[in-house]
């Protein structure tokens, strides 16, 4: 059974369910993916903390993370970029395997990849992650500029507010700015990212590490369903 580490946002963990129920190969309801979801909307804000503003989101993630042993799930996802900056601490904290976003993006990436631009808050950025895992496949990132990168942060505080038109419009206008920059993959990393260009017609070289994670998730899924039933 699939565990849910979610609400960071909300609107993020429904996305990523949709997209579990998808690419799950199904005929009728039996055939799906059982899952138990915690939107856990109590987390403190993930940015500030790694900028050093705001109070640890460790504790409240660890309460979520526990909630989803009691419910014994088998795997976990968490279906936001920038709490991975805690996936080392929080995978320390349970036997149950917690999958890594960053990897199942990396993992998606065509062979010869050799940078990628990478659109996410500040709070990723910051924390380096998606720098780190990319690095160990000799991969490098770009980032908007300074006055993108605020952008993108308005932006993801429009889409938390509901103002979806607004915020599609800031995060095409730097996906195009990575677009130029010439890098093989642009990443929309933020969970809120593919949901605001999801009816945008954009470059084919967009990278939605929600459905990448969901791809791997119902892959374990259907792997632990054909082991139990032999």
């Amino acid at each position: 059974m699939l565990g849910v580490l979610g609400g960071m946002g909300p609107a993020a963990t429904i996305d990523f369910m949709a997209k579990i129920v998808r690419n799950t190969p199904a005929e009728r309801d039996q055939d799906h993916i059982p899952m138990v979801v915690r939107v856990a909307t109590d987390i403190p804000d993930r940015t500030a903390a790694i900028v050093g503003d705001g109070e640890s989101p460790l504790p409240a993630l660890r309460k979520a993370l526990h909630d989803l042993e009691s419910a014994r799930v088998s795997v976990i996802a968490l279906p936001c970029n920038t709490a991975h900056f805690w996936y080392d601490e929080l995978q320390a904290q349970t036997a149950i395997p917690i999958l890594h976003i960053i990897e199942a993006v990396a993992d998606t990436l065509p062979a010869g990849t050799e940078s990628v631009g990478v659109l996410a808050t500040s709070g990723t950025v910051n924390a380096g992650i998606y720098q780190k895992t990319m690095a160990k496949r000799g991969i490098r990132c770009g980032f908007p500029s300074a006055e993108g990168q605020q952008d993108v942060m308005l932006a993801v505080q429009l889409m938390k507010a509901g103002d979806l038109g607004s915020a599609r419009m800031i995060f095409m206008r730097r996906t195009e700015e990575l677009y130029q920059a010439g890098h093989d993959a642009i990443i929309m990393a933020c969970t809120e990212i593919p949901i605001a260009l999801a009816d945008v017609a954009l470059t084919p070289k967009l990278i939605d590490p929600t459905e990448a994670l969901a791809k791997v998730a119902v892959r374990i899924c259907l792997a632990e369903r054909a082991a139990s039933s032999r």
